[in-house]
């Protein structure tokens, strides 16, 4: 992706999860959960409602602990002194004290963080029109956003995780508010972790993804790389039978209609056919297509069934498994 971001002086990975599981009355919200989240980064988080999404990021800001397994923060312990001012949370309820005014809440912010940084929050806030002497109670729902999120940025964190933070603001604003945020995330090198169901606004905004579904991780590493080890292949196809086209390949979903069939595919390991803009081995008269991410993202969601896969800048460490 063109979003290039310093990374910190340390080369520990922002998120780092290894067997990671937490267990509600009702059954598993995460299971089984290895992943690696290198620093830098802007990695969408994806995935439908109830597939552990904002557990993770609970467990990840030590809001929670562990039911199973462990999750590290810069190689720390979530919510440990070590890793405490490092990291930001915006939940989906964004927490604000509603008699304080603009300016009282982010005089707040400054006295609770030693790198409070006044001139991004007040830059978020002047953005969206907003009065400093104006009460939190009697701002909108977008404009609380703005003013959480300028908390957030405000404390300078390097690791940012905000669970769908925009679902309240209006299209303009969103686009101004994301623009925002990736501009302070690539001045100041800071790793981002956002979810959202919006899929077409991560394209162009991520770098990383981590799709969860049931509680696992079904897909996760650098966009790109993910890209080019997938294609779309359409073609003229009758019947429920199987797709000669597709022999060899790992099918990871297969859509049909009366005359046409449409399947997202990647090579399986060892059929010996590398990726690449020959065609993929698939033989005439089908379209082999580039897919785009949200179509990648898509596909996965629709797919429970389909392997997972990692890339390698995602998978944890050898050494994460003995901490």
């Amino acid at each position: 992706m063109s979003h290039q971001i310093p990374v910190p002086a340390d080369d520990a990975p922002a998120l780092e999860a290894t067997g990671l599981g937490l267990k509600y009355r009702r059954g598993w919200a995460l299971r089984d959960c290895d992943f690696r989240l290198p620093a830098g980064r802007i990695c969408g988080l994806v995935g439908p409602n109830g597939a552990g999404k904002s557990t993770l990021m609970a467990l990840a800001a030590g809001l929670l602990p562990p039911g199973a397994g462990s999750v590290r923060v810069f190689g720390g312990a979530p919510g440990s002194p070590q890793t405490r001012g490092r990291v930001a949370f915006l939940g989906q309820d964004k927490p604000l004290y509603p008699r304080l005014t603009v300016a009282e809440t982010l005089r707040a912010g400054r006295e609770l963080n030693p790198g409070w940084d006044q001139e991004a929050a007040e830059r978020i806030v002047r953005q969206g029109d907003l009065p400093m002497s104006a009460r939190v109670a009697g701002l909108t729902g977008g404009q609380r956003t703005r003013v959480a999120l300028a908390l957030a940025l405000g404390k300078r964190p390097d690791l940012l995780m905000l669970d769908e933070p925009l679902s309240d603001v209006d299209p303009v604003s969103r686009q101004e508010l994301t623009g925002a945020l990736l501009g302070e995330a690539v001045e100041n090198g800071t790793t981002v972790l956002i979810s959202s169901h919006v899929l077409a606004e991560l394209d162009g905004v991520c770098d990383y993804v981590l799709v969860l579904g049931g509680g696992r991780v079904r897909l996760a590493g650098d966009v790109d790389e993910l890209l080019a080890s997938h294609r779309l292949v359409v073609g003229a196809h009758e019947g429920d039978g199987p797709v000669p086209a597709l022999a060899g390949h790992q099918v990871v979903e297969l859509r049909r209609t009366s005359r046409q069939a449409t399947a997202l595919i990647r090579p399986a390991e060892g059929d010996g056919i590398p990726p690449g803009e020959d065609g993929w081995g698939i033989g005439d008269g089908w379209d082999v297509l580039r897919p785009t991410l949200e179509e990648l993202l898509l596909c996965y969601l629709r797919s429970p069934q389909a392997p997972a896969l990692l890339t390698p800048c995602a998978r944890p460490t050898p050494e994460a498994a003995l901490r």
